[in-house]
């Protein structure tokens, strides 16, 4: 097994991103052992702990990769004269109202959600692969954050305070899970067009602002950020630890 992929799905779409995974499997030759699981909930984190631990051994997770799409997207204030922007999640649920609506306000318990799911949810899983001695001597634990964390982005209040706490939280992991032979770092990836990317107020825009100020002269593509993810598990990364890499092509430079 060299790969456990954890998502969430509906039983419509399952079928068919289960034959992706099979598709990715053949072409690169390795093995995806996919979980359709909510990876916040701890009765579903502790039986996966358990599957996994049996499938995979123990010493022998590499790379534990964070990237949870789940949040609110709502202004914190109403403003009737302005676009008013639905929440929305990774399902997209909530974001069905049209424009001219007026919608709820970013509440605490909005903040703490999507905290809990962008930021601190990796604490806990990086504790429960330590607990069950699954972490290989060398391992690597990344978390994604975004230029939302520190420019202004309609509607991406809540996002953005998880990112910023995500960044922080995985500063103090660099050092206190160092004594473990982990290395914890960020990518903070360009603008990449994908389906909880879209769910962002006003996104199109981004899109366009971010391709003409990018200076290679596009947007970021998901491979591109998952050749930086690869080169950051490898040998000679080993001595990175603590660190925000930008795999935005310069578009942070602008």
């Amino acid at each position: 097994m060299n790969i456990a992929v954890l998502y969430r799905e509906t039983s419509v779409t399952e079928k068919l991103v289960k034959e992706q995974f099979i598709n990715i499997a053949k072409s690169n030759a390795v093995s995806i052992l996919p979980y359709n699981i909510n990876a916040l909930d701890q009765k579903a984190r502790d039986l996966f702990i358990q599957e996994f631990a049996a499938a995979a051994g123990k010493h022998n997770v590499k790379l534990l990769l964070h990237s949870i799409a789940r949040g609110n997207l709502k202004p914190l204030v109403k403003n009737e004269k302005k676009f008013a922007y639905p929440a929305g999640d990774e399902n997209g649920e909530g974001a069905e109202k049209s424009a001219g609506e007026v919608y709820d306000v970013l509440s605490a318990d909005d903040i703490q959600l999507t905290s809990y799911a962008m930021s601190t949810s990796l604490l806990d899983w990086t504790r429960a692969l330590l607990k069950a001695d699954l972490f290989n001597h060398d391992g690597r634990v990344l978390g994604l954050t975004s230029e939302g964390a520190h420019k202004y982005w309609e509607g991406y209040a809540a996002v953005s305070i998880a990112k910023a706490s995500l960044e922080s939280l995985a500063m103090y992991m660099a050092v206190e899970f160092s004594a473990y032979g982990l290395k914890t770092n960020i990518i903070q990836a360009g603008i990449t067009e994908t389906a909880s990317f879209k769910l962002i107020p006003r996104s199109e825009k981004l899109v366009e602002m971010n391709t003409k100020r990018n200076p290679l002269g596009r947007m970021t593509k998901p491979e591109d950020v998952s050749g930086v993810i690869y080169l950051l598990c490898t040998n000679e990364a080993f001595w990175i630890n603590g660190a925000i890499i930008h795999a935005d092509g310069g578009e942070h430079c602008r």
